[in-house]
């Protein structure tokens, strides 16, 4: 099975569900993300997935045109920008939506961007069991 998981900038949000769904799967399915554009990965979503045990920090940033090729079987969008914005992806793939807040965007002290770093990437977790647990 593949799975794309697609976002704005392929930084954040779509790095961190794609770490869980690797996670989850255990090796059974073949997850990809990517943005509508690259924004690189960002080193925050890097510690705090590290915080809770899973590894982003070889992921790379893609375009969604580099997939072309592939049949997904579920295309996730990870925001309401990537859902509207998104090419034609042709095929037969499930799609599903969820407009997660962009950590990328928080303000204030350090500690409080990581909160919501944390907060965004906990909600990720919750939905990305739930959909593996129901679809995958």
């Amino acid at each position: 099975m593949n799975i794309l998981v697609l976002c704005t900038g392929n930084s954040c949000r779509s790095q961190m569900a794609h770490g869980y769904l690797n996670a989850l799967a255990k090796g059974t399915h073949q997850i990809y993300s990517a943005g509508i554009e690259t924004h690189g990965l960002n080193q925050r979503a890097v510690k705090v997935m590290m915080e809770d045990g899973v590894d982003i920090s070889a992921h790379t940033s893609n375009h969604v045109n580099e997939y072309a090729d592939v049949n997904f079987d579920i295309i996730l969008t990870v925001c309401d920008h990537a859902r509207e914005n998104c090419p034609y992806i042709p095929g037969q793939a499930k799609r599903f939506h969820y407009n997660f807040p962009d950590p990328a965007k928080a303000q204030g002290s350090e500690e409080e961007v990581m909160q919501q770093f944390r907060s965004t990437r906990d909600l990720i977790k919750t939905y990305c069991e739930k959909l593996m647990a129901e679809e995958a």
